[in-house]
């Protein structure tokens, strides 16, 4: 794999990231009720659904390769996204 494919993977990884983490906080309250077995299943299929998104992308940009690092950037950016929106809620 190119540098170049690494780079593009390393920051649609960052911005999925950021994606992510606005989503997941904006779904918050639907991915949270009352019910156990709703909000199981809620948070099972979001979760899966995501992860499906980030898989599918990614196997255009670099065929479904995935590196330690571009999990590190994920969390990067969804922490980033998650202190920004936690921050503006203080």
């Amino acid at each position: 794999m190119s540098l170049k494919v690494q780079i593009i993977a390393l920051v649609y990884s960052f911005l999925f990231g950021i994606f992510f983490g606005g989503v997941f906080n904006a779904c918050y309250s639907f991915l949270f009720l009352k019910r156990r077995l709703i909000c199981f299943i809620n948070t099972f299929l979001f979760n899966i659904f995501m992860a499906l998104l980030y898989f599918f992308i990614l196997l255009f940009i670099n065929n479904g390769i995935l590196h330690i690092y571009f999990l590190f950037s994920f969390f990067l950016g969804f922490l980033l996204i998650s202190y920004l929106i936690f921050k503006k809620r203080k």
